[in-house]
């Protein structure tokens, strides 16, 4: 989760931290085909509702996985804290990071379409990432929802995205440190997987739902990419 630490500013840590998407700002990233299914079955509800209050008519801010409003409530506030707004610029709400993962997870990347998943999946080094059976739309389906668990049981019932920003970040370092229990993966490895999709939707080329109005390339003056007349 993304502090500030005394003496390094928001925008330091943009410029310093570049090598964390690597190249992904450069275009697309892991866009693909985007499919309306959906492996949750729960109560769902109007995608009418689907700009957060915001009053806005941009149909790249339509939900595609996530049916449950609680569900992508939970996901937005975790995001904004990991990517928060700030004198610098806009947070990852701003920035249309939700819809971006919600896209994401809707398509071929959250059926891990393009990885081998037949196993057998043992727990390798550290150096070779996730070895997991679990779908990626399916382990931010469980892990969205322990947050919410988490924050229920240590905050009498309140929800996740009703909690101070200090009580939201200590659920988020107890993923992080690899302290709640999850099946399929470590806590600690989802919330990288978080950490990672949440930068992707920050830097990505704005036509996958994310960095609105080029407002993160601008955060790192990249122009983008431009037509030449």
């Amino acid at each position: 989760m993304r502090k500030k630490p005394s003496g390094l500013t928001r925008r330091e840590f943009i410029k310093n931290g570049s090598f964390a998407v690597g190249g992904l700002i450069g275009g697309g990233l892991i866009g693909g085909m985007l499919f309306n299914g959906s492996s949750d079955t729960s109560t769902s509800t109007s995608n009418g509702d689907h700009n957060h209050g915001n009053g806005s008519n941009d149909y790249m801010e339509a939900r595609l996985f996530f049916k449950r409003q609680e569900d992508f409530r939970v996901l937005s506030s975790a995001v904004e804290r990991i990517f928060p707004e700030d004198e610098v610029g806009p947070g990852a709400i701003a920035l249309s990071v939700p819809y971006f993962i919600d896209r994401q997870l809707a398509g071929s990347w959250g059926f891990n379409a393009r990885e081998y998943m037949d196993g057998p999946f043992e727990e390798g080094e550290a150096t070779q990432g996730t070895q997991s059976a679990l779908l990626r739309r399916d382990a931010f389906l469980q892990g969205v929802r322990l947050i919410q668990k988490e924050a229920k049981a240590s905050h009498d019932g309140e929800n996740y995205f009703d909690l101070t920003e200090e009580q939201q970040d200590a659920i988020l370092e107890k993923f992080e440190a690899g302290d709640v229990d999850m099946n399929g993966m470590s806590s600690s490895q989802f919330f990288s997987l978080l950490r990672t999709a949440t930068l992707r939707g920050v830097y990505s080329d704005p036509v996958y739902g994310g960095n609105k109005n080029m407002d993160g390339w601008r955060m790192k003056k990249y122009p983008g990419a431009k037509w030449h007349t």
